[in-house]
């Protein structure tokens, strides 16, 4: 998952993470539980249909619908995550990621897009700690992109389906 920047760096997050501090420091002054109802999480994919093996780009955007900044606590220090049938990122291998809370910086009005790509392949670990790659079987797979906010009943999700040949 890497997403360009305007100027052609990277951003590991996948969003532009410019600093605006004047924004930063109203968004805190929104109560959290507004601010957590101003984000709008949205997912589409570049395709409906996609062939055995066949890659997905998935495009993430995450909205402050508010006129106002805010700020989002999440519970991981990634803004946002993705899944494909409830497997975060098309695995069940054991996650690495820290879980220390960070927050998610959204000036008025903005929406930040990411990109990531599924591979239409699942992670599998074994009981013996090995790990396999399968390939998703023909039907349809739902994907959901989140912002991982600590109060999983009040996580922003978006959905959407995609079809295996």
């Amino acid at each position: 998952m890497v997403d360009r920047r305007h100027d052609g760096s990277t951003d590991r997050t996948g969003f532009d993470e410019t600093k605006n501090y004047l924004s930063n420091a109203l968004g805190r002054v929104v109560p959290r539980s507004v601010a957590r109802r101003a984000v709008e999480v949205t997912v589409s994919t570049d395709a409906a249909e996609y062939g055995p093996d066949e890659p997905v780009a998935i495009t993430v955007a995450v909205r402050n619908r508010l006129p106002v900044p805010i700020e989002v606590p999440t519970s991981t220090r990634r803004p946002w995550g993705w899944a494909v049938d409830g497997l975060t990122e098309a695995t069940d291998e054991r996650r690495y990621v820290r879980d220390e809370e960070s927050a998610l910086s959204l000036r008025a009005g903005e929406t930040k897009r990411a990109t990531a790509t599924w591979n239409g392949r699942f992670r599998r670990t074994d009981g013996d700690g090995l790990d396999r790659s399968v390939r998703a079987e023909r039907g349809t797979h739902t994907i959901t992109a989140f912002v991982p906010v600590p109060d999983a009943d009040d996580r922003h999700e978006a959905t959407t389906e995609v079809r295996i040949r």
